[in-house]
């Protein structure tokens, strides 16, 4: 599997790569400039550039958005100048999975974000306004990716959501290597409860297997609030079966 290899900084690996166009690149600054994506970026483990779509637009004012075909209201983004620059992308490199952030994607979920994070160059596009020209989707992308039921005014949200959630995955991001698979949804449930000192706080009480030290009764516990809490919380993810 990719990135099996990188345990730490004597080991040689290849760098995970994630190209992102955008109408807005500002808005990507903040989100992938700090935490666990900006030490993994210090780490050479991951390399982000953000590519300002509007570099490619026409004319005067960089125009990269057009009425759309049809009469419906809203701009759509055009064919023409994410043409242009994915194709200057891919002549620098191949890439494993070319995403396009959108409501009407599939959802973003855990299996997908371990599934990209074995990957090693992504591109993801930024839906914006209406969205992009058809033809986009029909010949350029090869996922189309959406982080819940809802719109946003544009998918750099979505795609640094995309970005953090497979970032934290590579070995090396995080500095226990075993917090990523105890998350929430890894196996398929919720994360159990967790909690830290003091064990009393004003008579609420850390449970006591917790303490006990006893590393089979504390992973059977967890084993058992972990179902109890998702068939309590999110139930749909028992009943529904597992899906590409």
């Amino acid at each position: 599997m990719k990135n099996s290899n990188i345990l730490n900084n004597d080991y040689f690996c290849l760098i995970m790569r994630i190209d992102i166009i955008s109408v807005l690149p500002e808005l990507l600054v903040s989100p992938l400039s700090h935490s666990i994506v900006k030490r993994a970026r210090e780490r050479s483990l991951v390399e982000i550039v953000v590519h300002d779509l509007r570099l490619y637009g026409k004319g005067k004012y960089r125009q990269v958005d057009d009425y759309s075909f049809g009469g419906d209201a809203g701009m759509v983004l055009m064919i023409e100048p994410i043409f242009r620059l994915m194709e200057d992308l891919k002549k620098e490199r191949s890439y494993d999975e070319i995403i396009y952030t959108t409501p009407d994607g599939l959802p973003f979920n855990q299996k997908e974000a371990n599934r990209i994070s074995c990957l090693y160059n992504i591109m993801i596009l930024c839906g914006h306004y209406k969205g992009v020209d058809q033809r986009i989707r029909d010949h350029l992308v090869t996922r189309e990716l959406s982080v819940g039921d809802y719109v946003l005014s544009g998918g750099e949200l979505a795609a640094a959501v995309i970005a953090d959630a497979v970032v934290r995955l590579l070995p090396g991001a995080l500095t226990d290597q075993t917090s990523a698979l105890t998350d929430s949804f890894q196996d398929g449930l919720l994360a159990p409860p967790i909690y830290t000192r003091p064990a009393n706080f004003m008579g609420w009480k850390v449970p006591d297997v917790l303490l006990s030290g006893d590393p089979v009764k504390i992973s059977g516990w967890q084993e058992e609030m972990s179902v109890d809490r998702t068939q309590k919380l999110r139930p749909d993810l028992i009943d529904e079966p597992d899906k590409d």
